[in-house]
């Protein structure tokens, strides 16, 4: 998950990676690297705890998408605790290398890694390809009309399960997301300068 501003930048990288580690399931207390890309960092422990304690339930056997992906934190944790399938979109090519070699290095089958932009991407999709996602994460950078636009996009190319779970990541001050009519806020809570929400389907 990242705090990249804009989508779209030259990103400064310094040398070296920064590490993040799994807090649940199978691969608990796994250490994985990602790159020290601006503005670039995981969802932290407690909040990542908190998330997947609400979606406990949801995890297990699901189709993920963590758009917007930047270290890899909540898909790789949704492996870790049992998702049949995650699918991981990211437009910085830096941050994809290290997710592909985590990938390696965790040696899953379960992970599909896209390069581009997560909004680009849901605007080609088909509205009539038959792959629906059961959990979705979005976290875009701050302050860009990301996050709203992601969520439309999601409903309107029927890319949800009929009971989906929505983790939505947002800046503070974005008090009442405009999403679609037919989802429920099921959680939220707010940590410092970020508000997180999960919502479910109907």
């Amino acid at each position: 998950m990242a705090r990249r501003r804009p989508e779209r930048s030259s990103q400064k990288i310094s040398s070296g990676n920064q590490q993040l580690r799994i807090i649940g399931g199978e691969w608990r207390g796994r250490k994985l690297n990602f790159p020290e890309v601006e503005g670039l960092r995981p969802t932290p422990d407690r909040v990542r705890e908190t998330l997947f304690n609400w979606l406990a339930l949801y995890i297990p056997g699901g189709r993920c998408l963590d758009l917007f992906s930047g270290s890899g934190a909540l898909g790789f944790e949704a492996l870790s605790r049992g998702a049949a399938q995650v699918t991981l979109i990211d437009n910085s090519a830096v941050v994809i290398r290290q997710l592909r070699q985590n990938i390696q290095d965790l040696k899953t089958q379960s992970a599909e890694l896209i390069t581009g932009s997560a909004l680009d991407w849901l605007e080609k999709r088909s509205s009539d390809l038959e792959v629906q996602f059961d959990v979705v994460f979005i976290d875009p950078p701050f302050r860009k009309e990301l996050a709203e636009q992601c969520c439309l996009l999601l409903e309107q190319k029927s890319m949800l399960a009929d009971h989906a779970m929505i983790y939505l990541e947002t800046e503070k001050e974005l008090t009442n997301p405009m999403v679609p009519d037919n989802w429920e806020l099921y959680r939220e809570k707010t940590a410092g300068q970020v508000t997180y929400r999960l919502y479910k389907r109907s």
